[in-house]
């Protein structure tokens, strides 16, 4: 049995390098970006006015006028337009390019228009109210830099510079397999003695938020056909993602079965709770990664919080960012084991803590629907204190 670190820093040792895809933007939200995406042109693309009002010279202000007779009207989405006189004004709606011999804009709330012309009601300062060519970015600037998981603002960033296609990495074909003959299909109504097939259902969401979308499939107690399964799956999944099978009863061929497939056992056991079972490993002809996590809802859904999306995250060239959060109450954890422990998170006078929160070991699946995350205690002599911040993996 190995520590939890060093079964971390072993997953985080066998990412793998995805190929990259070329997917239209629309279709892209979620995905990590495998280019640079680089400015097509200035933004903004000209000197952009930005109030409704008037537009003038400021050299007539100056000189001292005060009132503009008014040569006519310029709307956003008009070509660029010219200022005859520049001692009179033109009328002017955000969004519109800036006149030749204009360069000063003065909302309305500013003038009193009589007659055909605008009165200044206030004082005025040069080039207010402009949006300068090229201020906020330049032609060839990047954007938005590879290895960037695109969100809505990037959406809007892609459709500005006209990127209809867009590189972003390849994901991973995961193939989720369930062990037991105590499962049964979630629209069946099972025995007394049997349950339902959710760990799958969890693992499935799980992976969606991930956007990848996976295979799911089902082997009884039987070695001889988890085996004949095990060795068409390798052909055609990247990673292999398991749920029960791996612990010490005598129906749990999981980790003979690998063995006997030339799989290589990376690590299995590990000092933590819960998940204690954990089993790792690769299977080095097809290079197809495969966790097999223990079968008890709550210790798949940490392990695949705490092991396979940081080891993801890894491969995708995402930023790996180690969360925080300050205990509100004492925790102990006098054990040789690393603890992942199921909490709620309360927001007090503007700080979230966190609070333990109620549940009945690693079988007790409706637990975590009162879970915010876990935080993770080594092995201490002395409590971890009320105020003391500690590693936070969020689950939602």
């Amino acid at each position: 049995m190995i520590s939890f670190e060093e079964a971390h820093s072993k997953v985080l040792e066998k990412t793998i390098s995805f190929d990259t895809e070329s997917v239209l933007f629309t279709n892209s939200l979620g995905r990590v970006l495998a280019e640079d995406i680089l400015a097509d042109r200035d933004f903004p693309p000209f000197d952009r006015v930005t109030k409704d009002g008037i537009v003038v010279n400021y050299e007539a202000i100056k000189n001292g006028k005060t009132a503009f007779s008014i040569e006519g009207v310029v709307a956003a989405g008009t070509p660029k337009s010219k200022l005859k006189d520049k001692n009179n004004c033109l009328e002017i709606m955000t969004g519109a390019v800036m006149p030749e011999n204009a360069d000063t804009v003065i909302m309305y709330e500013d003038i009193t228009i009589k007659e055909g012309k605008a009165i200044l009601n206030s004082s005025v300062k040069a080039f207010q109210n402009i949006h300068k060519q090229g201020v906020d970015t330049q032609k060839g600037a990047i954007l938005v830099k590879k290895n960037t998981r695109i969100t809505a603002a990037e959406i809007g960033i892609l459709a500005a510079v006209g990127s209809v296609e867009v590189e972003v990495k390849k994901l991973p074909q995961v193939t989720l397999i369930s062990t037991g003959d105590e499962l049964v299909a979630v629209h069946e109504k099972p025995a007394a003695h049997q349950i339902r097939n959710s760990n799958m259902l969890s693992l499935h969401a799980l992976l969606l938020d991930e956007h990848i979308h996976s295979k799911h499939i089902h082997l009884n107690d039987n070695k001889e056909e988890i085996k004949n399964n095990l060795i068409e799956l390798f052909s055609n999944s990247d990673i292999l993602m398991l749920s029960g099978g791996v612990s010490k009863g005598k129906f749990d061929y999981i980790p003979e079965v690998l063995e006997d497939l030339g799989v290589e056992k990376v690590f299995h056991r590990v000092k933590q709770r819960p998940g204690k079972p954990f089993w790792f490993g690769i299977h080095k002809a097809s290079k197809t990664v495969i966790f097999s996590f223990p079968g008890n809802p709550v210790s798949t859904f940490a392990n695949y919080h705490v092991y396979f999306k940081d080891w993801l995250h890894k491969s995708l060239e995402l930023e790996m960012i180690k969360n925080t959060i300050i205990l509100g109450e004492e925790v102990s954890n006098k054990t040789d084991l690393t603890l992942f422990i199921s909490v709620k998170v309360k927001d007090l006078n503007g700080e979230k803590r966190a609070f333990r929160a109620k549940e009945n070991g690693s079988g007790d699946l409706t637990s975590l629907a009162l879970t915010d995350g876990f935080i993770q205690l080594p092995p201490r002599e002395n409590p971890y204190k009320k105020g003391e911040a500690v590693t936070f993996i969020a689950s939602r």
